[in-house]
């Protein structure tokens, strides 16, 4: 450890999951030296259930790779526990993610004629990610199939995956009926044997996430390195820029110096830690003269639909394999992909749904009362029978009173407002409407009535432009009037797009890492360390 902190490094990453495992990858294959600093353990290759993880203590929850505490969350004035899938280990939530990553669209960043933007676009247009969607695409190997409906499909570096046979059909049924289905993208290889990994830890590499495609690679170019189990509890700052990181691990305060230092400690992580690193040259937070900071908070909504279609006997579960885009943008409404699950409608994952619910209503307190959701979730399975589960994913919109809400007296502790808007609603009614008609002439059911907002997608906290006044990050999500920190989460995002972020977190983390190093190039060549 004396090393660690008696070193100054190129570059210190905090957080390991797509992010900061992408940027650090990149950094160090460009001749940086980095150092990652995670909050979790390093579990290795362990396969650990993701589940249950609610019902841990801090230092079990810590243990399986998961932030230590419950989110508090205001949800339309009602304050709540959840379990948002955050992760602490390194790889972070993508150790237990699906593994699903796609492309936005172009008007998603563009303010392009007959589908204006509701921010006015991005400061980086499609055009210019492009080049970084494409090498994204190939650090994660991405597999899957052209969307019909892009004009410019993307050229992927894998071959489309062989399909279970209920999937091939019910993409022909939905063929029939005028829609366009592909075969899912997909950060996944084909390793002999793999049973798939979606939703939980992969112990066979088969899946590539934060650790897999990011911080292995990394540590393999001989210039990176790890510290786990430390928690970055203050950002040091002076007037213009990091003087270092204020860190604690196995119950001792050290500190940790670099010349550039990347916060990816995601949607909720990130500006809580800002929030929490105020002092005298920033009193309301780091970057955070003008209010912005954790403000704008999105997510998702996930709108779940179970189908009975297709003959799946003799098959291994249900496989990710289905997604369409006939919905994303339907007469001037920002909808967004539909995409199946890799999950049938079985006792888990009802009895996970109920769960969910019960923590966020009015008996949460009353634990045993849990238990008895057991038998509903039993009743329920066998009536649903083993159909397949899809997924409506509805891109939310900024609201600047949507935001991070930091406890002072507990640094580790995520916390947020949210208020479902009169649009959202509006457009949710709309989405489902929609969505039923598509799957026709399948029997199709909702798995649920009340909006489900997808708490593993916290989004747009620290959002970039141009303007300091409006935004949080520069073009290259750097700090406004901080020189040296720089963000690589999906904190950086003006709007939620309607596909899952990934794909474009790992996209901009490697944009972010190629603007560090042309910033640090003529240090680098003077030392021959360009990569």
């Amino acid at each position: 450890m004396d090393e660690m902190t008696d070193r100054i490094w190129d570059a210190i990453v905090i957080g390991t999951g797509i992010g900061g495992g992408t940027v650090g990858r990149r950094l160090a294959e460009q001749g940086l030296s980095v150092l990652f600093v995670e909050k979790g353990p390093d579990l290795g290759d362990s396969r650990l259930p993701a589940s249950q993880v609610e019902l841990q203590d801090a230092d079990s929850r810590l243990a399986r790779g998961a932030w230590p505490s419950m989110i508090s969350a205001e949800l339309d004035g009602s304050w709540c526990d959840i379990d948002g899938m955050i992760g602490a280990s390194v790889g972070g939530t993508s150790a237990n993610y699906a593994a699903t990553l796609e492309r936005p669209e172009p008007h998603d960043l563009d303010d392009t004629p007959g589908r204006p933007h509701p921010t006015g676009g991005w400061p980086v247009n499609y055009e210019t990610m492009r080049p970084w969607f494409e090498l994204a695409e190939r650090y994660y190997q991405i597999s899957g199939e052209s969307d019909p409906l892009d004009p410019q499909p993307a050229n992927l570096p894998a071959p489309p995956r062989v399909l279970p046979k209920s999937d091939a059909a019910l993409m022909e049924d939905l063929r029939r009926a005028g829609m366009h289905p592909y075969q899912t993208h997909m950060a996944v290889r084909f390793v002999p044997d793999c049973e798939g990994c979606f939703g939980r830890r992969c112990p066979r590499r088969c899946k590539m996430d934060g650790r897999s495609a990011g911080v292995l690679p990394a540590l393999d170019t001989g210039r990176a390195e790890v510290v786990a189990n430390c928690s970055v509890t203050r950002i040091e700052t002076d007037a213009s820029g990091v003087a270092g990181l204020t860190c604690r691990r196995d119950g001792q305060t050290l500190t940790l110096r670099a010349r550039r230092y990347v916060l990816a400690g995601g949607g909720l992580g990130s500006p809580t830690l800002m929030l929490h690193s105020a002092n005298e040259y920033w009193p309301e937070g780091l970057g955070n003269r003008h209010d912005l900071v954790g403000r704008n908070l999105m997510f998702h909504l996930s709108e779940i639909i179970a189908i009975w279609a297709g003959n799946s006997k003799g098959e291994n579960g249900a496989s990710r394999s289905i997604s369409m885009r006939d919905l994303y943008y339907m007469q001037g409404e920002r909808f967004g992909t539909v995409q199946s699950m890799g999950l049938v409608a079985g006792y888990g994952e009802i009895l996970h749904a109920m769960h969910s619910r019960f923590n966020r209503s009015a008996l949460r307190r009353l634990r045993p009362l849990r238990h008895g959701l057991r038998l509903p979730a039993r009743i329920a399975a066998q009536v649903l029978g083993q159909a397949k589960l899809f997924v409506g994913v509805l891109e939310d919109l900024p609201y600047a009173t949507n935001r991070v809400l930091p406890d002072p007296a507990n640094p580790e502790l995520l916390r947020f407002h949210y208020d479902i808007s009169p649009e959202l609603h509006r457009r949710r009614a709309a989405f489902r409407k929609e969505l039923r008609a598509a799957f026709r002439p399948n029997r199709a059911m909702f798995m649920g009535q009340a909006p489900e907002l997808n708490f593993a997608h916290p989004c747009g906290t620290l959002r970039f432009g141009d303007d300091p006044k409006t935004s949080v990050l520069d073009r290259d999500c750097r700090v406004h009037g901080l020189d040296n920190l720089y963000v690589a989460d999906s904190s950086f995002m003006p709007t939620s797009n309607g596909v899952n972020p990934s794909l474009t977190i790992a996209a901009n983390a490697l944009r972010v890492a190629d603007a560090i190093v042309a910033g640090l190039r003529p240090r680098l060549a003077a030392a021959g360390q360009l990569g």
